[in-house]
């Protein structure tokens, strides 16, 4: 008993420890000083669910949107930063496979990343509000982050794809009213990456959903998918529509992978998409 007991104590302090470090690390940015437009529920902390299959963590019922930033080193800082939108169906995020070891993935080539919690579940709207706040505070204290305010991007998996999809559409119509000066900063992203992005196809026959105007000013998009992913046509209808308004556009579709899969080892879509992607936000800088 008494062995279980410092075992106990010693998972607590591990855990504690843990906390600890990450507070230290890692700034935590609350979106919403105030109330939170269209939030029917108060704040509070997020609820991290039951089901951890595939190591995966998932919260859900998120009230009070925030981002966490995760910093590159000095010396390797490009000065280019970049929204992390985990995916879960717009239900849950599914916060570390597509969120944290995403962010932690950027740091190495350089860039400063910002892993969003957006309001889930079933809250598109209060997504697509607390991402274009998101980029507002971003752009409006780039200089704090020793961040270039025109090349700040997103970046987003499966749910996350289609808000940051959104994000890269509809800029130009405030999806909240504005409260104070950082409203009146851009909310444009300067570029998007969708990675086995979702909800892009709900439009008459598959086609683009109706809410993404993609046009001229669109941001250029960098898009990857597999064929036997059932939301593959998202990706191909996206692409289709960025074509037509010319709009820079890469596109990989393998045709094995399937979905959800982040960028963990064992998957071959996992290992090949952040080569290319690399590859390609290299490219957009020159």
């Amino acid at each position: 008993m008494i062995q279980n007991m410092r075992l106990k104590l010693v998972l607590i302090f591990a855990l504690s420890l843990g906390t600890l470090c990450y507070s230290q690390t890692n700034d935590t940015i609350y979106l919403w000083q105030g109330s939170v437009p269209g939030e029917k529920n108060p704040k509070h902390k997020p609820v991290v669910t039951a089901n951890k299959s595939g190591n995966v963590t998932r919260l859900t019922n998120v009230t009070d949107p925030l981002f966490v930033v995760f910093k590159p080193k000095a010396t390797k800082n490009n000065g280019c930063g970049i929204i992390v939108c985990p995916g879960g169906g717009y239900s849950i995020l599914a916060i570390d496979k597509e969120g944290y070891e995403v962010a932690k993935w950027l740091n190495k080539l350089g860039y400063t990343a910002f892993v969003l919690q957006y309001r889930v579940p079933n809250n598109q709207t209060g997504a697509l509000s607390d991402i274009q706040r998101a980029m507002r505070i971003i752009r409006s204290k780039a200089d704090s982050w020793k961040l270039n305010a025109t090349k700040l991007g997103v970046i987003g998996f499966s749910a996350g794809g289609s808000l940051s999809a959104l994000a890269s559409t509809r800029f130009e119509v405030d999806a909240y009213s504005k409260m104070d000066s950082t409203d009146t900063v851009s909310c444009r992203p300067d570029f998007a990456l969708l990675i086995y992005p979702a909800f892009l196809d709900k439009g008459e026959n598959r086609s683009l959903t109706p809410e993404l105007t993609v046009s001229k000013n669109t941001p250029p998009m960098f898009i990857f998918s597999a064929a036997d992913d059932g939301y593959a046509n998202s990706a191909l209808v996206m692409t289709t529509a960025l074509r037509d308004a010319k709009v820079p556009v890469e596109l990989h579709i393998l045709p094995y992978g399937g979905h959800g899969y982040g960028l963990r080892k064992g998957n071959v879509a996992a290992e090949t998409w952040p080569k290319y992607a690399e590859i390609w936000l290299k490219n957009l800088s020159k």
